[in-house]
């Protein structure tokens, strides 16, 4: 093996170790290199005897390129056809030159001639060279992109390493992610070192949308990274709570405790249903951890947004109770068929159930998807609502729903804060995050 060659083999199990690039890319990458070289040297003539510019693999496809993978020595071949008479010496070949190669060689046989490769320029070399350092960064791509790909819908962990026109940018080991301003919780602040737990949204190759130019003709240059690879995460979706949690409760990945459905205000407050599958396993408890410890944790994570964990009920009547809580309902009565509920609390409840500008009832109809109608005793009483304490049915709820008229609350809806009426055009981000817990109870 020649010093050279030997360095060549070296150098490919270097970036195969430090970039993860298959090793056997990268031989097939010089052989197809040295084969448009080859290609490029024995390009066809034309009528004046020059020869004529080969593009994209085009010429004679008599050639091959083979290469040792233990010593990196390669060889290069035409192959011709013995004739009686030579027409183009690149196809064809004499039968005595042919016998030169491969004593048995007789007329209208194929033999291999070796080409002596140490005669390409210097200009294909180079260019040998640029297919080679594309198929590295390809491949180098593809293996990123899978990757990250296997973590979509998971978390990771990196380091802020810039902020830009309010996106930030963070290093995630093995490239960047993009933490888009619609993807931040507006209460947290970050700085150039922080280490952030993310959710994965989505992973792209943007090299294709990044293929554009800009008023004067030139091409864009990337917003993403070298590679234009996108890793989109979020610190505002539902599911980072879901995932912070089955790293905190081993019961989730047992598939014991099992989240049924999340709702949240980002930096503000979330409602999550969970269930289990063993009966003598309380998934509540589960969730909440020995001195709450678990639960702590992913408040923690989320810069203290309040956690209200509930168990998940198969009786549409029941969730609904439990998803207003800390509020204690008394009568509850739901209709299946159009997803709603009528609610009735004590009088002093109310606000409670309501929450800071319609927090806990937008919750907790995001939650369980049912519009909830909530009403004190005194105005069920007035509107003529006849209700007993813990009585579900759905055909009550029918006779109510024809007899008065109410305000439904769903997702969307916000209530005044004296006379509680629906009010148009809430959003998310007006929720008072100073929202003061009226009851510590079940927050947790």
């Amino acid at each position: 093996m020649s010093s050279e060659n030997k360095k060549l083999i070296q150098a490919i199990k270097l970036v195969e170790q430090e970039k993860g690039v298959r090793a056997e890319a990268l031989f097939e990458a010089i052989e197809n290199a040295l084969l448009k070289a080859v290609k490029a040297e024995y390009g066809k003539k034309n009528e004046d005897g020059q020869p004529e510019k080969v593009k994209n693999g085009e010429g004679y496809n008599n050639m091959s390129v083979d290469m040792n993978r233990e010593t990196g020595e390669y060889h290069v071949y035409l192959e011709k056809e013995v004739v009686e008479e030579v027409t183009d010496p690149v196809v064809t070949i004499s039968l005595p030159d042919a016998r030169l190669v491969d004593t048995t060689a007789e007329i209208g046989d194929t033999v291999k001639v070796e080409v002596d490769s140490k005669q390409f320029s210097r200009t294909v070399i180079s260019n040998a060279k640029g297919v080679i350092i594309q198929t590295i960064r390809e491949e180098e791509k593809q293996n990123i992109l899978n990757h990250y790909k296997d973590k979509q819908d998971k978390i990771i962990t990196g380091v802020v390493s810039r902020i830009k026109d309010n996106r930030i940018i963070v290093d995630i080991g093995k490239t960047e992610a993009v933490l888009e301003e619609n993807e931040q919780v507006p209460t947290e602040h970050y700085q150039i070192g922080d280490r952030i737990k993310l959710y994965v949204i989505s992973v792209k190759d943007r090299s294709k949308q990044d293929e554009k130019k800009d008023k004067d003709g030139k091409k864009k240059k990337s917003r993403y990274n070298k590679l234009n690879i996108k890793v989109a995460v979020s610190r505002t979706h539902k599911n980072l709570i879901k995932e912070l949690f089955a790293l905190e409760v081993s019961e989730i990945n047992d598939g014991i405790v099992k989240i049924e459905s999340i709702s949240r205000d980002p930096g503000s407050r979330a409602k999550i249903a969970v269930s289990s599958t063993d009966e003598d396993v309380d998934p509540i408890g589960a969730c909440v951890g020995v001195n709450g410890e678990r639960v702590n944790a992913v408040v923690e994570e989320l810069g203290g947004e309040k956690i209200d964990i509930i168990k998940y009920e198969e009786n549409a009547a029941l969730y609904v109770e439990n998803a207003l809580s800390p509020a204690q309902a008394q009568y509850v009565a739901v209709d299946t068929d159009d997803k709603q509920a009528l609610v009735v609390v004590p009088d002093d409840q109310l606000s409670l159930a309501i929450g800071k500008s319609g927090q806990n009832a937008k919750l907790a109809a995001k939650l369980t998807g049912y519009k909830i109608d909530i009403k004190s005793e005194s105005q069920a009483r007035e509107e003529g609502i006849e209700f007993m304490a813990e009585s579900y049915d759905d055909d009550e709820y029918d006779e109510y729903d024809d007899e008065y008229e109410y305000e439904d609350y769903e997702d969307g809806d916000d209530y005044e804060e004296n006379d509680y009426s629906e009010e148009d055009g809430y959003e998310e981000d007006e929720v008072n995050s100073d929202f003061e817990e009226e009851s510590d109870e079940s927050e947790k």
